[in-house]
């Protein structure tokens, strides 16, 4: 494991997956395989761009604050 530079994504934890299928750009997917080599070498631990796809967008989610907030309200409202 390299420590000399730092992923926003850190090691993956181990979760129950449900199959989902999506398209994206040639363009997202080179950069996928990319951030996927860089994850292997700086964590020692080989991933394929699919596998990193979810944790990132549970990562995005978690940071939108304009989501947190309106998740927040909804939760707030009575039923």
């Amino acid at each position: 494991m390299s420590t000399s530079r730092k992923l926003r994504l850190g090691p993956l934890p181990k979760t129950e997956s449900i199959k989902l299928t999506f398209a994206c750009p040639a363009t997202l997917k080179a950069d996928l395989d990319r951030y996927a080599a860089m994850y292997a070498q700086t964590y020692g631990e080989a991933v394929d761009a699919t596998t990193l796809i979810p944790h990132m967008l549970e990562a995005f989610i978690a940071r939108d604050r304009a989501f947190e907030r309106e998740n927040k309200s909804e939760k707030a409202a009575p039923v």
